[in-house]
């Protein structure tokens, strides 16, 4: 196992991730697309689109936690231009960690699109993976942009070519992702 690999899958919980022969598969048919960006204390995996970025991974070594790491990593994404999104664990308060993840990614400027739910049945844990979406943007963008993004995201990330690697079919993007439309009723 790789270095990098064995870096995530020790912090990651298994039902958020995924095998290192997809990963790498992703890295040699997206090329330049899907990217990973690697350093002593950091491990970035992301896909670069023409109109977003969507992280799929982000891990800082326990060493750097808190030391601002993170935000020059962010920091540098931004400076894309282009709006980023991901995916988070809803906050447990068993976890500790949920709420701090949470709290530097809404430090960083990130929202929650709250219109948007994401379940996922993991291919290989059959684990139920509730995840929340977040997003920052230079400018304002709709949920409904974002939950579009998402979509794509997800085909081209989480169940690009996964038959191969799991031996069944993934989820089809209706089933993992809900779109909430907001109803307004009128005061009478």
């Amino acid at each position: 196992m790789e270095k990098w690999y064995q870096k995530l899958t020790d912090y990651f919980p298994a039902n958020e991730m995924k095998s290192q022969e997809h990963m790498k598969t992703l890295f040699k048919d997206k090329e330049g697309i899907y990217v990973k960006e690697e350093g002593p204390q950091h491990i970035l995996v992301y896909l670069e689109k023409e109109d977003f970025i969507f992280i799929d991974y982000i891990l800082i070594t326990n060493l750097s936690r808190g030391k601002g790491l993170g935000s020059k990593i962010m920091d540098g994404l931004k400076r894309k231009n282009k709006p980023i999104i991901l995916e988070v664990d809803p906050v447990d308060t068993s976890v500790p960690d949920t709420s701090k993840r949470l709290r530097f990614y809404e430090r960083n400027g990130f929202k929650e699109a709250e219109g948007i739910e994401y379940k996922r049945i993991h291919a290989v844990t059959n684990e139920l993976n509730e995840m929340n979406i977040l997003y920052w943007s230079f400018s304002p963008r709709s949920e409904r942009w974002v939950f579009d993004r998402m979509q794509i995201a997800y085909e081209q990330v989480h169940a690009y070519r996964a038959r191969e690697f799991y031996g069944k079919e993934p989820q089809g993007t209706n089933e993992v992702l809900y779109y909430k439309e907001k109803s307004y009723r009128t005061a009478y």
